[in-house]
């Protein structure tokens, strides 16, 4: 399965954000481009431990059920849930900042490997291991670069 981990896998995203434009134009949802791009960077962040979402109660009760779904094969259904931490197309960012930023934090994910991914608990799927973490992550930013036709 595809993962952050795959060095195949990280180059194909790397090689797909390169194609991204401040003027990529979004298929479905409300998030522009600068805004998509903060979003995947402050959830990949969550992954890498740089910061710490509490627990959603629905996810203590839903989260193993929905968990499996979103590890699939099968890639991410459009206008999926979206935690609130990490909800951004309230407010405007630097397009090649935030770019920039996907590129450094995918590398780092991947050349930190398994051993520093985060122990944190998803605020939704709760204990996940470094490789559900890197499929995750994986998914996530094909999910919205697939949303901005890449």
């Amino acid at each position: 399965m595809n993962n952050l981990y795959n060095h195949s896998d990280v180059n194909n995203l790397l090689e797909r954000l390169k194609h991204l434009t401040v003027d990529s134009k979004r298929q479905w949802g409300t998030m522009t481009v600068d805004q998509m791009l903060a979003h995947c960077n402050v959830s990949l962040e969550t992954a890498m431990g740089l910061n710490f979402p509490k627990r959603k109660f629905i996810g203590r009760i839903f989260g193993k059920l929905i968990k499996l779904k979103f590890l699939d094969k099968k890639p991410m259904v459009k206008n999926s849930i979206t935690e609130d931490f990490y909800i951004t197309d309230k407010n405007n960012f630097e397009f090649e900042k935030e770019r920039k930023r996907a590129i450094e934090l995918i590398s780092t994910f991947y050349q930190n490997g398994p051993e520093k991914c985060t122990t944190h608990p998803h605020s939704y799927f709760g204990k996940l291991t470094p490789y559900e973490w890197a499929v995750l992550k994986w998914k996530h930013y094909d999910h919205h670069l697939r949303q901005f036709g890449l």
